[in-house]
């Protein structure tokens, strides 16, 4: 790709620069556009002198930043800078990523709980001077996405993200227009949305967008309703769940460009894309660390990698490694991943370094059980953690099940393919890292930025409720909000009420089944909130319930009396039953 001389272009750095002087000159052009109302140079620079302000008077150096809306995002970032900040980007804000801010911030600002937010902005864009940014004493602290383990905080100078705006001008902005906008479906909390639809197109002049499009009905949209061209920055997580009954011709005369990162992207999915907009999505493959390193499309390369311009790769004990302004240092980066020459001097990835845990003092590759799974016609995709047992510390399996992977879950059961999965398993892993959980998902969860972290898949085993499913539409309620209802409940052994009840006999507990009753009758019965319990009667435990069995949940509410009643079968009997009387509300 050759780059074009783009006139607009400011760097980084020069970015306030260059958008107060479009300002003072009256230019209304868009800084940002789509998703929410748009933002001209006036706009936007109004929005960062009141952050600006706001940074300048708070105490502290180092500022943790999270707002889910990109141009105010960006407007708060710039602002940060120019009030000699140190900003601190969390990629989302679950407990586990505000408590890992501990000793990293000196204060939150924007959607963090009590974060600082700026007062209005009084209109007037001239109140401050906005000189260049000084790019090697400019500072970001971006974390890893988590999706190997605990995210790790990578402290970044501005001078490395300006050269990456300038390597992915330089590869990708010849083909564009100079003006052309930007939609993405990613977070600009990661260093692939930062850079993507953040700093890129403003140090390029084009209109970054206003916000985040979460859904495919938004992009469509977003095409339909303006045809000025436009590419798309994605991920696989949303490049692999298109859905074939939208309007896609329309992206067609729009999408100049289909971008993904932060994982790799299914051949079929890259077929399936380009089928449906007429783009072969351009693969950008890098990490927090390194920044970006290489780039594919697989209608042209299959499976080859390029690099970008301005990287150096090698191998190193067949590790890629790289060096490139993009990095803190002029030393070479050995990757985790595994990497093969492929001529014209390009590279194929040969998979990641081996996860390795100790299971009973014998070493267990994690990564092995996700590549013995990957080769099995019953998996779509795997991943595989660790969890806590009464037993110690054992293998978890998350499957997205093929076609075929899930007629059997549906025709022989959850038994059938968990057996057929470990026997799978069995010729190539010890018995000791055989999983010992199971969940079988439509889909795997993802953050933003598209990828499965460790704390989501360990969120996956930490199930409470079974999967329910309703007997008949809505059962038999009355005009009064009586009535009775059926549930059918699956009892799967990855439930954690079954950790420590107990010990090679997993049970259901008593408490768990009248906790079942509590949460699951509100799906279908008028009852009242919990907190008006009063008290339990004739309450029966007739029968265990294990793992594997599938349990009918019987409700009904008499709202005269306040008495939910709950009966629990299965085909070996009666399990439960008995009556949960609430208090009267308070008049």
């Amino acid at each position: 790709m050759v780059e074009r001389v783009n006139a607009n272009w400011s760097g980084v750095g020069g970015v306030m620069a260059a958008l107060a002087a479009r300002a003072a000159q009256g230019d209304v052009r868009d800084v940002a556009r789509g998703g929410g109302p748009s933002l001209d140079a006036r706009d936007f620079v109004a929005r960062a002198a009141a952050w600006r302000r706001m940074f300048a008077a708070a105490p502290g150096h180092r500022w943790a930043l999270y707002i889910e809306r990109t141009a105010e995002f960006a407007a708060a970032l710039l602002g940060a800078w120019h009030a000699g900040k140190h900003v601190v980007l969390p990629g989302d804000t679950r407990q586990e990523t505000l408590a890992a801010l501990r000793g990293h911030a000196d204060g939150l600002a924007g959607e963090l709980p009590d974060g600082l937010q700026p007062s209005a902005p009084d209109g007037d864009a001239g109140a401050f001077d906005w000189p260049p940014l000084a790019t090697h004493d400019t500072w970001i602290t971006l974390f890893t996405s988590g999706s190997t383990g605990v995210p790790g905080a990578i402290d970044k100078r501005l001078a490395q993200l300006d050269a990456e705006v300038h390597t992915l001008q330089q590869a990708f902005g010849g083909d564009l227009p100079a003006d052309v906008r930007v939609l993405g479906t990613v977070s600009h909390q990661h260093i692939y949305g930062l850079l993507f639809t953040v700093l890129w197109p403003l140090a390029a002049g084009r209109p970054m967008p206003v916000t985040r499009l979460a859904f495919h009905e938004e992009v469509v949209r977003a095409c339909i309703d303006d045809t000025h061209p436009a590419i798309l920055i994605s991920s696989p997580a949303h490049l692999k769940r298109m859905p074939e009954a939208l309007d896609w011709p329309a992206t067609r005369p729009v999408l100049r460009a289909v971008f993904s990162s932060g994982g790799p992207l299914p051949p079929e999915a890259a077929t399936e894309a380009l089928r449906l907009t007429g783009r072969s999505p351009i693969e950008v493959f890098g990490s927090s660390e390194t920044g970006g390193i290489a780039w594919r499309q697989r209608a042209v390369q299959a499976d080859r990698w390029t690099a970008l311009p301005g990287i150096a790769w090698r191998l190193q004990d067949g590790f890629l490694a790289v060096r490139s302004a993009h990095l803190a240092d002029d030393d070479w980066y050995v990757c985790a991943d595994r990497a093969l020459p492929a001529g014209d001097d390009s590279f194929v990835l040969a998979g990641r370094a081996d996860r390795i845990v100790k299971i009973e003092e014998k070493r267990v590759s994690l990564t092995q059980i996700e590549q013995r799974f990957a080769l099995s016609a019953f998996v779509r995709e795997a991943r595989v953690t660790m969890i806590e047992l009464d037993v110690g510390t054992r293998v978890a399996a998350a499957i997205v099940p093929t076609e075929a992977g899930q007629a059997m879950l549906d025709g022989e059961g959850r038994a059938a393919l968990t057996t057929a999965l470990r026997r799978h398993l069995a010729d190539a892993i010890d018995p000791v890292a055989l999983p010992r959980r199971w969940a079988f998902l439509a889909a795997l969860p993802c953050n933003a930025q598209g990828k499965t972290t460790e704390a989501m898949l360990r969120d996956v085993f930490r199930r409470t409720l079974p999967a329910v499913r309703w007997i008949g539409a809505e059962g038999n309620v009355d005009g009064a909000g009586g009535g009775s209802v059926t549930a059918s409940l699956d009892i799967t052994e990855d439930l954690a009420i079954f950790d420590g009840h107990f010990p090679g006999t997993p049970i259901v507990p008593g408490v768990a089944q009248v906790d079942w009753v509590m949460a699951i009758a509100p799906q279908r019965l008028p009852v009242p909130a919990r907190d008006r319990f009063a008290r339990l009667d004739t309450l029966k435990f007739q029968a265990v319930i294990q793992p594997g069995s599938t349990v009918q949940m019987a409700l009904t509410w008499q709202p005269e009396s306040r008495v939910l009643g709950f009966r629990l079968t299965s085909a070996a009997g009666p399990h439960a039953s008995g009556k949960i009387v609430f208090h009267p509300e308070a008049s």
